[in-house]
Protein backbone atom coordinates (compact mmCIF):
# COMPACT_ATOMS: atom_id res chain seq x y z
CA UNK A 1 0.00 0.00 0.00
CA UNK A 2 1.31 3.34 -1.00
CA UNK A 3 0.92 5.49 1.74
CA UNK A 4 -0.40 9.52 0.87
CA UNK A 5 0.70 12.59 2.44
CA UNK A 6 -1.73 15.43 1.34
CA UNK A 7 -0.08 19.00 2.00
CA UNK A 8 -1.84 21.03 4.36
CA UNK A 9 -1.98 24.83 3.52
CA UNK A 10 -0.32 27.21 5.24
CA UNK A 11 -2.81 29.21 7.82
CA UNK A 12 -3.58 32.51 5.91
CA UNK A 13 -2.75 35.56 8.31
CA UNK A 14 -6.33 37.43 8.87
CA UNK A 15 -6.57 40.44 6.94
CA UNK A 16 -7.00 42.90 9.81
CA UNK A 17 -4.60 41.57 12.36
CA UNK A 18 -4.99 42.80 15.76
CA UNK A 19 -2.33 42.73 18.01
CA UNK A 20 -4.67 43.19 21.36
CA UNK A 21 -7.51 41.22 22.43
CA UNK A 22 -10.79 43.50 22.59
CA UNK A 23 -11.14 42.19 26.57
CA UNK A 24 -7.27 43.39 26.96
CA UNK A 25 -7.81 46.33 25.10
CA UNK A 26 -10.89 47.29 27.13
CA UNK A 27 -9.07 46.62 30.62
CA UNK A 28 -6.02 48.21 29.53
CA UNK A 29 -7.44 51.15 27.96
CA UNK A 30 -10.25 51.37 31.00
CA UNK A 31 -7.67 51.23 33.73
CA UNK A 32 -5.32 53.66 31.88
CA UNK A 33 -8.32 56.01 31.16
CA UNK A 34 -9.63 56.21 34.30
CA UNK A 35 -6.39 56.70 36.38
CA UNK A 36 -5.23 59.27 34.00
CA UNK A 37 -8.84 61.02 34.47
CA UNK A 38 -8.13 60.77 38.76
CA UNK A 39 -4.71 62.04 38.06
CA UNK A 40 -5.73 64.82 35.85
CA UNK A 41 -8.92 65.97 38.54
CA UNK A 42 -6.04 65.94 41.27
CA UNK A 43 -3.57 68.16 39.41
CA UNK A 44 -5.96 70.54 38.15
CA UNK A 45 -8.11 71.18 41.42
CA UNK A 46 -4.40 71.62 43.13
CA UNK A 47 -4.67 74.94 43.35
CA UNK A 48 -8.28 75.30 44.56
CA UNK A 49 -9.84 76.93 41.49
CA UNK A 50 -13.19 75.48 42.09
CA UNK A 51 -15.65 77.87 39.98
CA UNK A 52 -17.46 76.84 37.10
CA UNK A 53 -15.33 78.34 34.59
CA UNK A 54 -12.44 76.01 36.03
CA UNK A 55 -14.63 73.42 35.68
CA UNK A 56 -15.63 73.86 32.46
CA UNK A 57 -11.75 74.25 31.73
CA UNK A 58 -10.88 71.25 34.05
CA UNK A 59 -13.05 68.85 31.31
CA UNK A 60 -11.64 70.38 28.65
CA UNK A 61 -7.76 69.54 29.76
CA UNK A 62 -9.29 66.09 30.65
CA UNK A 63 -10.81 65.34 27.26
CA UNK A 64 -7.54 67.01 25.27
CA UNK A 65 -5.36 64.47 27.63
CA UNK A 66 -7.11 61.59 27.21
CA UNK A 67 -7.13 61.77 23.39
CA UNK A 68 -3.75 62.98 23.13
CA UNK A 69 -2.72 60.11 25.21
CA UNK A 70 -5.09 57.36 22.95
CA UNK A 71 -3.20 59.10 20.31
CA UNK A 72 0.46 58.59 21.66
CA UNK A 73 -0.26 55.02 23.21
CA UNK A 74 -1.86 54.68 19.61
CA UNK A 75 0.91 55.68 17.82
CA UNK A 76 3.54 54.15 20.15
CA UNK A 77 2.06 50.61 19.81
CA UNK A 78 1.85 51.51 15.94
CA UNK A 79 5.91 52.28 15.81
CA UNK A 80 7.13 49.15 17.90
CA UNK A 81 5.45 46.70 15.71
CA UNK A 82 8.21 45.23 13.51
CA UNK A 83 5.74 44.01 10.95
CA UNK A 84 4.70 45.19 7.71
CA UNK A 85 2.16 47.84 7.87
CA UNK A 86 -0.57 48.09 5.12
CA UNK A 87 -2.67 51.71 4.25
CA UNK A 88 -5.02 51.52 7.21
CA UNK A 89 -3.08 49.73 10.25
CA UNK A 90 -1.98 53.78 11.69
CA UNK A 91 -5.83 54.70 11.99
CA UNK A 92 -7.28 50.85 12.84
CA UNK A 93 -4.25 51.07 15.94
CA UNK A 94 -5.43 54.62 16.68
CA UNK A 95 -9.33 53.26 17.05
CA UNK A 96 -8.31 50.41 19.07
CA UNK A 97 -7.31 52.90 21.80
CA UNK A 98 -11.17 54.15 22.34
CA UNK A 99 -11.29 52.68 25.89
CA UNK A 100 -9.07 54.89 27.39
CA UNK A 101 -10.84 57.62 25.90
CA UNK A 102 -14.09 56.00 26.62
CA UNK A 103 -12.79 55.47 30.47
CA UNK A 104 -12.13 59.15 31.28
CA UNK A 105 -15.58 60.67 29.33
CA UNK A 106 -17.92 60.01 32.74
CA UNK A 107 -15.23 62.25 34.53
CA UNK A 108 -15.34 64.58 31.48
CA UNK A 109 -18.97 64.31 31.92
CA UNK A 110 -18.77 65.23 36.08
CA UNK A 111 -16.88 68.77 35.59
CA UNK A 112 -18.41 69.61 32.58
CA UNK A 113 -21.64 69.34 34.55
CA UNK A 114 -20.30 71.16 37.42
CA UNK A 115 -19.35 73.95 35.13
CA UNK A 116 -22.82 74.21 33.29
CA UNK A 117 -24.44 74.53 36.70
CA UNK A 118 -25.89 71.04 36.98
CA UNK A 119 -23.79 70.66 40.58
CA UNK A 120 -22.06 72.55 42.91
CA UNK A 121 -18.64 73.28 41.37
CA UNK A 122 -16.63 73.04 44.66
CA UNK A 123 -15.94 69.94 45.95
CA UNK A 124 -16.77 67.65 42.75
CA UNK A 125 -13.70 66.36 42.40
CA UNK A 126 -13.98 63.95 45.51
CA UNK A 127 -16.85 62.61 43.25
CA UNK A 128 -14.58 62.30 40.45
CA UNK A 129 -12.35 60.00 42.92
CA UNK A 130 -14.85 57.63 44.16
CA UNK A 131 -16.31 57.40 40.26
CA UNK A 132 -12.97 56.87 39.07
CA UNK A 133 -11.71 54.09 42.10
CA UNK A 134 -15.93 52.69 41.13
CA UNK A 135 -14.75 52.30 37.81
CA UNK A 136 -11.33 51.06 38.04
CA UNK A 137 -12.59 48.57 40.45
CA UNK A 138 -15.49 47.44 38.27
CA UNK A 139 -13.07 46.88 35.02
CA UNK A 140 -11.03 45.18 37.19
CA UNK A 141 -14.00 42.63 38.61
CA UNK A 142 -15.69 42.23 35.16
CA UNK A 143 -12.35 41.27 33.41
CA UNK A 144 -11.13 38.59 35.81
CA UNK A 145 -14.86 37.07 35.45
CA UNK A 146 -14.54 36.99 31.96
CA UNK A 147 -11.35 35.03 32.54
CA UNK A 148 -13.72 32.54 33.96
CA UNK A 149 -11.54 33.53 37.83
CA UNK A 150 -13.69 33.00 40.89
CA UNK A 151 -15.49 35.66 42.56
CA UNK A 152 -13.31 35.82 45.73
CA UNK A 153 -10.62 36.27 43.20
CA UNK A 154 -12.33 38.63 41.06
CA UNK A 155 -12.93 40.78 43.87
CA UNK A 156 -9.25 40.86 44.84
CA UNK A 157 -8.10 41.86 41.33
CA UNK A 158 -11.21 44.43 41.53
CA UNK A 159 -9.77 45.89 44.75
CA UNK A 160 -6.08 46.21 43.43
CA UNK A 161 -7.22 47.68 40.44
CA UNK A 162 -9.15 49.87 42.75
CA UNK A 163 -5.97 50.71 44.62
CA UNK A 164 -4.35 52.64 41.07
CA UNK A 165 -7.03 54.91 42.16
CA UNK A 166 -6.53 55.15 45.87
CA UNK A 167 -2.92 55.72 44.87
CA UNK A 168 -3.50 59.11 43.47
CA UNK A 169 -6.20 60.45 45.82
CA UNK A 170 -3.64 59.79 48.79
CA UNK A 171 -0.99 61.76 46.54
CA UNK A 172 -2.59 64.30 46.28
CA UNK A 173 -3.71 64.98 49.90
CA UNK A 174 -0.43 64.81 50.60
CA UNK A 175 0.65 66.57 47.66
CA UNK A 176 -1.34 69.45 48.74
Amino acid sequence: MAQTTAAVPEPQPHPHPHPHATRETILFGGVYGAVLACSMVAALTQYGHTDRDSRRYDALWLLVTAAASALAHGYAHYIAERAPHRRWDALRTLRDEWPLVAAALPTVLLLAGAGWGWWPANGVEYAAFVLNITLLFCLGLVTARWSARSWAAAVVIGAVDALLGVVVVVANALIK
